[in-house]
């Protein structure tokens, strides 16, 4: 007769409310740029996903701090990294720029939607591998690009390309070459550094600091291209340094055997 109101009394239990306001408030954001896309408010949309990743970095720190980590502030979050990193990149992306292959033909109109549609799978399965590991991978890395980041070098490009003068349709074909390679990243096993894990102690290198100063001072200077160029070559580290550390390991296996 006790086990009634206890499962009755643990259903009840309430949600910590401020890490998941954040959390909200990320996923408010993703669903306004996909309004804001369709409106055909493209810099809109951009500013958007990037509040969206700045919320989306805050709701997990937060969360730690106030001891107020639970299961359910997990999957909440991932929900809501799938509409902000997922789909809304994928339809501004489509609704900017890869919606104007319909005028090569239907067929490359089908690629346009479904190169779309790839992103937004590659996103989904990224989080959902990211939440079946999270006991047991190295913190200080991510396995696969991870989806805020994907989603900053996106929308930086569609940034970067507006400020320079060009028009979706006039790049349908470099939209198209970026957004399959970068949603292929995310379900990649190439290893990322994770900058959450970051710092280990309480000091940095001093380099880290300059380097953070030079990146400041020059979005200030460019924010569309320097965020771009940033995303860009985050995006191509995961890759390089992967390849490079298996050398590595080859070379010293054949320098052991020898």
């Amino acid at each position: 007769m006790n086990e009634l109101p206890t499962r009755f009394t643990s259903s009840r239990r309430g949600i910590y409310l401020l890490p998941n306001l954040f959390t909200t408030g990320a996923m408010f954001a993703g669903f306004y740029a996909i309004v804001a896309a369709i409106d055909g408010y493209f810099a809109h949309a951009v500013v958007a996903v990037f509040v969206a990743a700045i919320l989306d970095g805050l709701d997990g720190r937060i969360a730690r701090l106030t001891h107020t980590q639970s299961e359910f502030g997990v999957q909440y979050d991932s929900l809501s990294d799938l509409v902000s990193f997922g789909l809304a990149p994928s339809l501004v992306l489509y609704t900017w720029s890869l919606a104007d292959l319909h005028h090569y033909g239907p067929v490359w109109g089908k690629i346009g939607w479904t190169a779309a549609f790839l992103y937004t799978a590659c996103a989904a399965l990224r989080l959902a591998r990211f939440n079946t590991q999270v006991g047991v991978i190295d913190k200080r890395y991510f396995q696969g690009l991870a989806s805020p980041a994907a989603a900053g070098l996106v929308m930086s490009y569609v940034w970067a390309a507006s400020s320079l003068g060009f028009s979706g349709g006039t790049l349908v074909f470099l939209t198209l070459a970026l957004i399959v390679p970068t949603g292929l990243l995310m379900v990649s096993r190439f290893r990322y550094i994770s900058f959450k894990a970051w710092p280990v102690g309480e000091k940095v290198p001093f380099l880290a600091i300059l380097v953070v100063v030079l990146v400041l001072v020059a979005l200030t200077i460019d924010p569309p291209r320097v965020l771009f160029v940033v995303f860009l070559l985050y995006v191509l580290s995961g890759p390089v340094w992967t390849i490079w550390v298996r050398a590595t390991h080859r070379r010293r296996r054949r320098g052991t055997r020898a």
